[in-house]
C-alpha cells in the first residue's frame, strides 16, 4: 500500500531536488574530467577533492532521504535507496546517474506550472542551494584555470590542486592573506573572476540571512482579559443599604398631614 510521499516518490521540495540534480550533474561531468586530466596531476588531484566534498554531500542526502522516507524498507526497495548507497561510495561514483533520473522524473510528473509555483514558494531556500552549487562550480574551474596559468610559472606559488582551492577560497571570502597569489596575467584575470563571483555570493548569502531573521512572522499578541473591579464591602458596624424593590411602592406608608 504506497503511501501520498511514496506517490511523489519521496519528493522533499522542488528547490531540493533541482539542488540535488546539479551537484549529480557536476559529479558525473567531473567523473569525466578524472579520465581527461592526466592521472595524478594536479588539476587531477584538485577534481579529487571537489569530489570528496560532493560525496559528503551525497552522504548527507542519503541519511536525510532514509530518516525522512514514510517506510525506510520503501525508500531502499522502491525510492532509489540503494542507488543512493552505492553512488556515496567513492568507486561506485556512476550510481550517481540515477539521481539524475529520478529528479528529472520527479520533475516531468509535477508538471512545468506546479514545478515554477513550487520555485517561487521556495524562493528564500533556493538561494541558498543556488550560492552553495555557484560556489563549488566557480571554486573548482577557477581554481583548474589557475593551476593553468600557475602550475609551471617561474616564481609561481600556486602549484597544487590544494594551492588552487585554498587561494580561491579566500579570495572569494574577500580575506585575501596573501601568502598564495597569481604572478601570471591569466591568472590574474581567474582572480578577478573569483573576486568578482564570491562578492555576489556573500553578498547574496548576507541578504538572505537578513530576510531569514527579519521577515519571520510574529505571532499576533492576544489582548489582556479586562481586570474585574472586586466588590465594595460595607464598612464594619453599618449595615449594607437595602435595595430598592417593586413592593416598597405598595407598603409605604403616605406621609401624614400637618
Amino acid at each position: 500500500m504506497s503511501t501520498p510521499a511514496a506517490g511523489r516518490e519521496d519528493l522533499k521540495s522542488t528547490t531540493y531536488e533541482f539542488f540535488i540534480l546539479a551537484i549529480s550533474i557536476l559529479s558525473i561531468v567531473n567523473l569525466a574530467l578524472e579520465l581527461v586530466v592526466q592521472y595524478r596531476s594536479q588539476s587531477w588531484y584538485l577534481i579529487l577533492f571537489i569530489d570528496a566534498a560532493l560525496t559528503l554531500i551525497f552522504l548527507a542526502d542519503f541519511t536525510y532521504r532514509l530518516t525522512t522516507a514514510p517506510t525506510k524498507w520503501w525508500y531502499l526497495r522502491h525510492g532509489g535507496g540503494v542507488f543512493d548507497f552505492l553512488g556515496c561510495l567513492p568507486g561506485l561514483r556512476i550510481f550517481r546517474l540515477f539521481r539524475i533520473l529520478r529528479a528529472v522524473r520527479i520533475i516531468r510528473r509535477l508538471g512545468g506550472p506546479r514545478v515554477f509555483r513550487e520555485l517561487r514558494e521556495g524562493f528564500a531556500s533556493g538561494t541558498l542551494y543556488l550560492v552553495v552549487f555557484v560556489g563549488i562550480f566557480v571554486l573548482e574551474f577557477v581554481g583548474l584555470a589557475e593551476l593553468w596559468f600557475e602550475e609551471d610559472a617561474p616564481g609561481a606559488n600556486i602549484t597544487t590542486g590544494g594551492d588552487a582551492l585554498w587561494w580561491g577560497y579566500v579570495t572569494a571570502t574577500t580575506v585575501g592573506y596573501g601568502d598564495q597569489f597569481p604572478v601570471t596575467t591569466g591568472g590574474r584575470i581567474a582572480g578577478l573572476v573569483m573576486l568578482t563571483v564570491g562578492v555576489a555570493l556573500f553578498a547574496t548569502f548576507s541578504g538572505f540571512l537578513a530576510n531569514t531573521f527579519l521577515s519571520a512572522k510574529k505571532e499576533p499578541s492576544e489582548p489582556a482579559p479586562a481586570r474585574r473591579r472586586p466588590a465594595r464591602r460595607p464598612a464594619q458596624g453599618r449595615a449594607a443599604p437595602r435595595r430598592a424593590t417593586a413592593g416598597d411602592c405598595c407598603t409605604s406608608r403616605p406621609p401624614r398631614r400637618a
